[in-house]
């Protein structure tokens, strides 16, 4: 983390784990995809700054609390171990594995989920063709889990890179989701390739 960088500075003074979470939420000031009530899934979660955010909007208080608390659930997911946040169910491992969907369903309990927000991105090589197929297979695996998972009207916000294969992952987003946008939060360094696609209100599955 260079200390130099504003946001890393405020992330610091606001007890946030990374620098990330500006980029959430300067999502949120433009979108409002996060709102008390919702079950939210949070993809590749460590070291958790984006749960903490989400943790932040959902805390409110309601009539005859005392205090602000979580109105909704926050489900975190990572092969990574992710230091405990309150009120977020953290699943260890990876989302495509038995154990893991059995954790996850048990947390659900049969309920559907109103968003899923994925910040994962694969290990790059600097290769761009390899790159690009990589980024593409985390994004196509977070949207093949958001469509298990997401209500009708729920929204998916992707981490995605501009280059070789991205027009090829809007077009598929634009196939499942009725509203695509992409979003350049003012957090995400203006010289890096990264954006944010977010789908918003899955198409109903076409029936062979």
């Amino acid at each position: 983390m260079h200390l130099t960088d504003p946001y890393v500075r405020q992330a610091q003074a606001r007890g946030y784990r990374s620098r990330a979470a500006f980029k959430l939420l300067g999502i949120q000031e433009k979108d409002k995809l996060i709102k008390p009530g919702m079950t939210v899934v949070d993809l590749g979660s460590a070291p958790g700054s984006w749960s903490q955010v989400v943790r932040e909007i959902l805390s409110v208080k309601l009539p005859g609390d005392s205090g602000k608390r979580v109105h909704g659930r926050i489900i975190a997911l990572d092969i990574l171990p992710m230091e405990p946040i309150a009120d977020v169910a953290f699943i260890e491992g990876d989302f495509r594995e038995e154990s893991v969907s059995h954790g996850l369903a048990e947390r659900l309990a049969g309920q559907k989920v109103d968003l899923v927000l994925s910040d994962m991105a694969p290990n790059l090589s600097g290769v761009e063709s390899a790159d690009a197929a990589r980024v593409m297979h985390v994004c196509e695996l977070a949207l093949e889990f958001a469509r298990e998972h997401l209500k009708p009207e729920g929204a998916l916000l992707v981490k995605a890179f501009q280059g070789s294969g991205y027009s090829q992952l809007v077009e598929l987003f634009k196939r499942h989701f009725v509203s695509v946008s992409a979003r350049k939060p003012p957090a995400s360094r203006a010289q890096s390739s990264e954006t944010f696609l977010l789908g918003r209100r899955l198409k109903p599955e076409k029936t062979p």
